[in-house]
């Protein structure tokens, strides 16, 4: 056994006692109670620091606006459902790719409920003069996020699970080189949440942590585009892993970008995103019926005697039913 085929053992059997954990009763009870319990502490924690019963310290970190629990809550929930996407990304490729754009929509969700905490008063009022920027970005990044959440219907309805691999056993070898990358992505992610939390808290700057994690994801993605053209060089299957990964791409910018552009350009990357996976489900019939073709052809040349051209050099033979002429007579 060869040291990489060990390492991928070794590597195959962690993710899988993780992935077993993750969904399992257990896990679901944890992070039901540590989702409920971040948001009753923030809550308890905004409401001392505007007591202000906190340390000097402690309290210059702590909002005192009871909206930014439910950030909070809401950061908490999206760092689950990346778990949730890196957990998914050794099942499927094209799975992972709506993952994303599931997790992208609940990102525009958060920030939604974010532009709450622009109004410091209660009861909320706001007016033409006072507030309305904040409304007019609640309701685009509500309505991108709605977009997206239709257009993942139609999405996961149009997709084509094929094995891109010709054996079980070159399947297997992929499944653990994916998984490999999972677990390196899972150590990334608890990385930055480590350090997200602990920034702040220590004076350090504040890190942009779905954006930084996207960033990482586009590399994942190009990874595994990467490690699957070792199983499969087809035209309509690196154009469709490829495609995915450029999706990425544009979720990451629409992150960055401007509050309306970012959303509309997060709209047209889902749209994308379907794009693609309709287009491999009509090529893909096509493309098979093409390998057949050319795989029986093949077989056919093989199994001829002799070609064409053969048969045109050799001497034609008489026929024996007709009988020889003979001279004379």
């Amino acid at each position: 056994m060869s040291v990489v085929s060990a390492l991928l053992r070794f590597n195959s059997r962690v993710f899988d006692a993780f992935e077993e954990w993750w969904e399992g009763e257990g896990a679901r009870r944890v992070v039901a109670r540590v989702l409920v319990g971040g948001f009753l502490l923030s809550l308890v924690a905004i409401e001392l620091s505007r007591m202000g019963l906190l340390p000097d310290s402690v309290g210059r970190s702590v909002s005192t606006n009871h909206f930014r629990a439910i950030d909070v809550a809401f950061t908490l929930f999206l760092v689950v459902e990346l778990v949730g996407l890196v957990v998914g990304l050794a099942t499927s490729v094209a799975d992972t790719a709506g993952k994303q754009f599931e997790v992208f929509s609940l990102i525009l969700l958060r920030r939604s409920f974010k532009e709450l905490v622009k109004f410091e008063q209660e009861p909320i009022r706001w007016s033409m003069e006072a507030g309305r920027e904040a409304v007019q970005y609640l309701v685009v990044d509500a309505t991108a996020a709605l977009a997206i959440f239709v257009i993942l219907g139609v999405f996961y309805k149009v997709q084509v699970h094929q094995p891109i691999t010709e054996s079980e056993g070159e399947q297997e070898f992929f499944v653990r080189q994916k998984k490999l990358v999972a677990n390196g992505l899972l150590l990334i992610l608890a990385g930055l949440s480590v350090y997200a939390v602990a920034a702040p808290l220590l004076g350090g700057a504040a890190i942009p942590f779905f954006n930084t994690f996207y960033t990482v994801l586009i590399f994942s993605d190009i990874l595994i585009v990467l490690m699957s053209l070792r199983h499969s060089v087809t035209y309509h299957v690196v154009f469709r892993n490829s495609g995915f990964a450029a999706a990425t791409v544009m979720i990451r910018l629409a992150l960055s970008g401007p509050r309306y552009l970012g959303a509309a350009l997060g709209v047209g990357a889902a749209l994308f995103n379907l794009g693609v996976a309709a287009a491999y489900y009509y090529v893909t019939p096509a493309a098979q019926a093409s390998a057949q073709r050319n795989q029986e052809q093949t077989s056919f040349d093989d199994t001829s005697p002799t070609s064409p051209a053969d048969t045109e050099d050799q001497p034609v033979a008489a026929d024996p039913a007709e009988p020889e002429s003979t001279p004379g007579v």
